[in-house]
C-alpha cells in the first residue's frame, strides 16, 4: 500500500507543487539549508524526479520568486494611481513578511522570469494609466526600486548603530558604558538612533525599517510624483523644473 501510495505522489508531481513546496519548506528552515535533496526528501520523492520540473536549483529559486509574485494582489480595479501603486506595494511587502527569506532571493536573480517581467510591466502601467508620461515613470520607477518588491535598504542595519538604540542583554553597567561611548565617537548617529522605532520583526531583519518608516517613505515618495505630475514636469526641464 505504502508503495502505491508514493506511486501516486510522484504521478501526481508537477511544477506548482515542487515550487509550493520549496516555498514552505524555506519557511520552515531557512534558504540557505534548502538543497534539491532536501526538498526530494520532503516531497518523497527521488531526487531525480524534481529535475523534470526544475533543472537546477538556480530555476527553482527563480519558481520560488514567481511564487512569491503570485501572492502579491494585482493592481486594485477602479482605483487612482496613487492608491493602487500604495496598495500592491503593501501587499508586496506583505508577501515579503510572510517568507523572510524573499528579499535575499530576490536580489541574487540574474534572470528576469516571465512572472518577475509581467510584475514590472503591471507595475508601470499603474503610472502610465494614471496619466504618468513614459518619462516621469521611468524616473519614478528608478526612485521606488525594492519598494516595489515590498523592501528597501535599511539605513540603520550596522550591528553599532543598532545596538545604540535596541539594547541586547547584557549587563547595565556594560550597556550604559557602551551607549555613552557611542553617544562620545557619533552623538548625531545616537540621537537619531535612540529616537528610532525599532521592530525585530522587520522584514529586513533587525533594524529601523517597520511598517511605519517603510510607509512615510513610500507615502513621502507618491506625495512627490504626484507633484512632479501636477506641474507637468519632465526631465528636460531638471530637478528643479527649469530648463
Amino acid at each position: 500500500m505504502t508503495d502505491v501510495l508514493k506511486a501516486d505522489r510522484r504521478v501526481r508531481l508537477n511544477r506548482d507543487r515542487v515550487l509550493q513546496a520549496a516555498v514552505s519548506l524555506a519557511d520552515e528552515i531557512g534558504i540557505d539549508s534548502l538543497s534539491m535533496r532536501r526538498l526530494a526528501q520532503e516531497l518523497q520523492v527521488v531526487p531525480m524526479a524534481l529535475y523534470k520540473h526544475v533543472s537546477n536549483k538556480e530555476e527553482l529559486l527563480d519558481g520560488m520568486v514567481e511564487a512569491i509574485v503570485a501572492e502579491i494582489d494585482p493592481p486594485e480595479t477602479g482605483a487612482d494611481w496613487k492608491s493602487a501603486v500604495r496598495l500592491r506595494v503593501l501587499s508586496a511587502r506583505r508577501a515579503l513578511q510572510r517568507h523572510h527569506w524573499a528579499r535575499r532571493v530576490i536580489e541574487s536573480r540574474t534572470t528576469k522570469t516571465p512572472a518577475v517581467l509581467a510584475y514590472w510591466d503591471s507595475f508601470i502601467g499603474m503610472f502610465l494609466e494614471g496619466g504618468f508620461s513614459a518619462d516621469l515613470t521611468h524616473h519614478a520607477m528608478h526612485a521606488i526600486g525594492g519598494r516595489m518588491w515590498g523592501f528597501t535598504q535599511e539605513l540603520f542595519d550596522d550591528p553599532a548603530v543598532h545596538a545604540a538604540a535596541t539594547p541586547v542583554a547584557m549587563p547595565p553597567a556594560v550597556q550604559s558604558e557602551m551607549l555613552q561611548q557611542m553617544a562620545e565617537l557619533y552623538p548625531n548617529i545616537a540621537t537619531i538612533a535612540a529616537l528610532s522605532a525599532h521592530d525585530d520583526a522587520s522584514v529586513v531583519g533587525q533594524g529601523c525599517d517597520d511598517q511605519f518608516e517603510f510607509e512615510f517613505a513610500l507615502d513621502l515618495l507618491l506625495d512627490g510624483f504626484e507633484q512632479l505630475h501636477s506641474g507637468g514636469w519632465n526631465s528636460k526641464l531638471g530637478l528643479r523644473g527649469t530648463a
